[in-house]
């Protein structure tokens, strides 16, 4: 078992209380025991974090590299054994654990390249004997606030460009999957940083995150989980005039028109819709499918879904892993219960399975004859389970897959170049996908969503720099040469 402490200051501190943390593909297994943070230990990693900023941004952008890269190197050289943590505390297949923190590291390397590439801008003026120049410059103490469903990778493209970009940080993990984000921060903490620059605390939304969120010492807030919290926050953050980017909910819809490949859409439906156990923001919960292949589609997607191999999330021939609580698996069960008793028609899974550990596992569902604005393909699930849609025409998908208060990731599959340049144009998503699944995004490029999905300024690649910098517009009287 590991024993698993808070890092504030620079040094790792116990906490008030402790939480176990059990794998969901074998309850009998305990991870390990991990800190509960207190509000003034809290306070203590906002006011270590706000000393150690300025030190930080004086070192200048070749020792922010060179720690960055220090930090993604070793993530990426030991992503089979972190990323077996991962799985074993989260639940999602080891391919998939192992995956991401592979990823993580790569966010890290990404981001130290970044620390070099701060360019600024010069600007004639308007007035004589005056030259300006506009520059970026830290935000301040960034708080971060990740989730469970990606607790290494998501925290990474957060903590990567904040510490780029000259920032200090203070770092909310999620209590399901504490073990995995705290090996990241070894990994972090030992590196040549100021004492402070970089703080973890453990703590439950409803106190250490929601006191980290209206601090009145925290400069921008970075959020990624669920829209009621999101809101909450925000309404914090704006008592304080404290920057935000929240990344929330989605609906994300998939489309499979008459002229799509039949094989490759059923394998990128599969894929988009239980990857991760359907515990991702960029789950396809929403198949729409056009009536003149939708018998033949639903045939084959059923057949392949009940073909999918459930099981612990460390045995290699696993697909989908345990769901990742007892909470999150009577919820989805419950998303069953609504979708029958709004008349979808359940055509495979939606139970509880039985295998030889003791653990959370469902049976992968779909729902046919379900219309758009039932709850089940209103709200979010995030469950192992996707719904298919019948329409007649492109635009009455389009319509559909556009009726949805989010807007995260969204898929067509065609072979129309026309059909896909409209798609692309119309459909009111952050994330557009051609032939390709909704899930599965670049490091390097921007991630986010419109509506309800996300709020405040993109996430990853270059335009992280809006989030995690603010802009300085510097006037200088040249004088006269004379």
């Amino acid at each position: 078992m590991l024993e698993m402490r808070n890092f504030i200051g620079g040094e790792w501190t116990h906490g008030e209380t402790t939480l176990a943390n059990i794998n969901p593909s074998d309850t009998s297994d305990i991870i390990g025991d991990f800190a509960q943070g207190s509000i003034s230990q809290l306070n203590d990693a906002v006011q270590a974090a706000r000393a150690a900023q300025p030190k930080w941004w004086a070192v200048g952008i070749q020792k922010r590299h060179d720690v960055l890269m220090a930090i993604g190197t070793e993530m990426m050289a030991r992503a089979e054994e972190i990323g077996r943590l991962l799985s074993r505390e989260e639940g999602k297949p080891l391919v998939e654990g192992k995956g991401e923190v592979y990823r993580a590291g790569q966010f890290f390397t990404y981001s130290a390249a970044e620390a070099l590439r701060q360019m600024g801008e010069y600007a004639q003026s308007v007035r004589p004997g005056i030259e300006i120049d506009v520059r970026r410059e830290p935000v301040g103490v960034v708080a971060i606030i990740s989730p469970w469903n990606f607790p290494v990778a998501t925290p990474a493209w957060k903590i990567a460009p904040a510490l780029a970009y000259g920032n200090a940080v203070v770092w909310k993990p999620a209590n399901l999957t504490p073990a995995s984000a705290l090996v990241m921060a070894q990994i972090i903490a030992k590196q040549d940083i100021p004492a402070g620059l970089f703080n973890v605390i453990l703590g439950a939304g409803q106190t250490v995150g929601q006191h980290l969120a209206s601090h009145k010492n925290i400069d921008a807030i970075s959020f990624t989980g669920s829209v009621p919290v999101g809101r909450k926050i925000a309404g914090y953050a704006i008592q304080n005039m404290t920057k935000i980017q929240m990344e929330m909910g989605s609906k994300n819809p998939m489309i499979i028109m008459d002229d799509a490949d039949l094989d490759s859409a059923i394998t990128h439906s599969v894929n988009a819709a239980f990857g991760g156990t359907g515990q991702k923001c960029t789950a396809a919960s929403r198949l729409i499918i056009h009536e003149t292949i939708h018998d033949e589609f639903v045939e084959k997607l059923v057949s392949a879904v009940k073909a999918l191999k459930v099981g612990h999330a460390l045995d290699q021939k696993t697909q989908i892993g345990p769901v990742v609580s007892p909470e999150q698996l009577e919820q989805n069960l419950t998303y069953i219960k609504i979708g029958q008793a709004e008349h979808a028609e359940l055509l495979c899974g939606g139970t509880t399975l039985e295998l030889p550990t003791k653990g959370h596992f469902m049976a992968p569902a779909v729902f046919s004859s379900t219309k758009n604005n039932m709850r089940i393909n209103q709200e979010e699930m995030f469950a192992p389970i996707t719904s298919v849609i019948k329409v007649s025409t492109y635009e009455e998908a389009l319509s559909c897959a556009n009726d949805s208060e989010f807007g995260l990731t969204a898929a067509i599959m065609t072979k129309s170049l026309a059909r896909a340049n409209h798609f692309k144009s119309h459909m009111r998503a952050g994330c557009v996908m051609v032939n390709l699944p909704t899930a599965g995004t670049d490091y390097h490029v921007p991630f986010g969503g419109r509506g309800a999905s996300s709020y405040g300024p993109r996430e990853q690649g270059h335009l992280a720099q809006e989030f995690y910098t603010t802009v300085k517009t510097a006037y200088i009287g040249c004088g006269s040469p004379e």
